[in-house]
């Protein structure tokens, strides 16, 4: 069973119709004892920082999502601010995020390349560790949907799973054992995002 945690904020819905597609049986979960029955976690979210932290925290997810995570070792995905709220903190806002995995999140800068902010649309990735579950079976030049205007920036390189490049590299994907994030939407990126939702679910 995968919980999809519903806190006030996400894209639920196209989650929950993705993970059927291929199979996975799931629950959207907006109580603790849901998402302690579960046997793994995705935690969505759009929006800023700030909001995805204190709505967190209103229900008592933060704990919850420690706990399961860290003492019970379920895996959880978090997806984009998801992801976000995974580091430790973020250019974005004053609040703490989960600190699961070590990062913080900046906002992009560019040197007047003409670039926009946010980061919005397709774009290819590439896979630093093919060895996690999370990418088994996923070939090269993934496209996957993104809308972001900051990015984890990772203490150390091994928890990057996939880069990509929008006016510089950035984390794409981030790892710490069972624990995963990606800044793209896999339930927005058609196959490629349904084979990383496949393998989350059976694989991870």
């Amino acid at each position: 069973m995968i919980a999809i945690l519903d806190y006030g904020i996400g894209n639920l819905g196209s989650i929950k119709n993705m993970l059927n597609k291929i199979g996975a049986e799931t629950v959207i979960a907006d109580s603790i004892k849901e998402i302690e029955q579960a046997d793994k976690l995705i935690l969505p979210g759009v929006g800023s920082f700030d909001n995805g932290m204190r709505c967190l925290r209103e229900k008592e997810f933060d704990k919850v999502i420690i706990e399961q995570v860290c003492d019970n070792k379920k895996p959880i995905l978090g997806i984009c601010l998801g992801m976000q709220m995974l580091g430790r903190k973020s250019e974005e806002g004053k609040e703490k995020g989960l600190d699961l995995i070590p990062f913080d999140n900046k906002r992009f800068s560019f040197a007047d390349d003409g670039l926009k902010v946010p980061h919005m649309g397709w774009n290819y990735v590439d896979i630093i560790n093919r060895e996690n579950n999370l990418v088994k079976d996923i070939e090269e030049k993934q496209r996957y949907y993104f809308v972001h205007s900051y990015h984890a920036v990772c203490d150390s390189r091994e928890n990057v799973l996939m880069t990509c490049d929008y006016g510089y590299e950035f984390a794409a994907a981030v790892i710490n054992g069972n624990i995963y994030g990606t800044q793209f939407h896999p339930e927005k990126s058609h196959n490629f995002g349904m084979k990383l939702l496949e393998n989350f679910s059976k694989e991870c």
